[in-house]
């Protein structure tokens, strides 16, 4: 690596604070274009936009991912954005090189029926000798609350009970950015989140506690929520991985499909764009299209 990418790297950790997986993703990117240009390598400041175009083309024929393709050239653009900001280089290369679109990959949903075995497995299942009286209660109202208002997780475990107005039924999340705003909580939600409450004795503090028998009553971490939702996985007849934003991306097709506006959904799920929300559409149409070819007599290709 010469002095230019040392530089680089550099200025990245120091004046741009950047944590160690940027910088082993930048180092990488810049070894491996040196890599694929061999002993014809000679200097950063000799490349040409023919040159990287050239490189584009050879990552495309290896059927490499574009979202990785553009990782690469996103580190790449950086560096030289750095050469000619801070070390005199006249113009950067990649101005003139053209990257090919993101895929938009759908979001994976879960049927309704699928989400509604989902949320009977902790009454269903037979409790382990180590859960406490309440646990089963606890992951049937954190499931339902995913279903009812799309929480991201960071959201829902940051929960306190002061946030849950039972009067109004809102839920008061502080999303990303440190921005506020008010959900519904649906029946269902509520109360589970009610009958959870009274068996664990919750009253104040964080509204999702762990399974420790400390009566400070410590907050459940997001890993634990995922690795409840793996446990009621395996023993259901859902045949694929679920996450907790599986559920934030079903609770809003649902939305959709059922009829919600997409400014209503944008507004539920906290996203600052419209554009964030609109994938679900694509989603929806995608649905309502094999329903279509499922269900309607002459959807199908004709027999001619």
């Amino acid at each position: 690596m010469n002095n230019d990418a040392k530089a680089f790297l550099e200025f990245m950790r120091v004046e741009r604070n950047a944590s160690e997986r940027t910088l082993r993703n930048y180092s990488h990117a810049l070894n491996a274009y040196q890599d694929w240009c061999g002993e014809d390598f000679d200097s950063w400041r000799d490349c040409s936009a023919d040159d990287f175009r050239a490189y584009l083309f050879g990552l495309m024929k290896q059927e490499m991912a574009r979202s990785t393709i553009r990782l690469r050239f996103a580190a790449l653009r950086s560096f030289y954005k750095f050469l000619v900001h801070r070390c005199g280089l006249g113009v950067s290369p990649l101005n003139d090189v053209q990257l090919p679109k993101a895929e938009k990959k759908l979001p994976v949903v879960l049927t309704v029926k699928q989400m509604e075995e989902l949320l009977e497995m902790p009454r269903r299942i037979d409790p382990d000798a180590r859960a406490l009286p309440w646990q089963a209660s606890r992951d049937v109202a954190i499931m339902e609350l995913f279903y009812s208002s799309g929480l991201r997780v960071s959201e829902l475990v940051a929960l306190d009970v002061r946030d849950a107005d039972f009067l109004s039924e809102t839920l008061r999340v502080l999303g990303k950015g440190n921005k506020e705003r008010m959900v519904p909580i649906g029946s269902h939600a509520m109360q589970a989140i009610q009958k959870y409450r009274s068996e664990a004795a919750v009253h104040d503090g964080p509204l999702f506690i762990n399974k420790n028998k400390d009566p400070q009553k410590r907050r459940l971490s997001a890993r634990s929520v995922q690795m409840l939702l793996k446990k009621y996985l395996a023993v259901s007849d859902i045949g694929f991985e679920v996450t907790p934003h599986k559920l934030r991306h079903t609770f809003a097709t649902h939305m959709l499909d059922h009829g919600a506006d997409l400014r209503s959904v944008q507004t539920l799920l906290g996203h600052a764009s419209l554009s964030t929300t609109q994938i679900y559409t694509h989603v929806t149409k995608e649905r309502m299209r094999e329903a279509y070819d499922a269900a309607h007599p002459r959807a199908g290709e004709s027999s001619d």
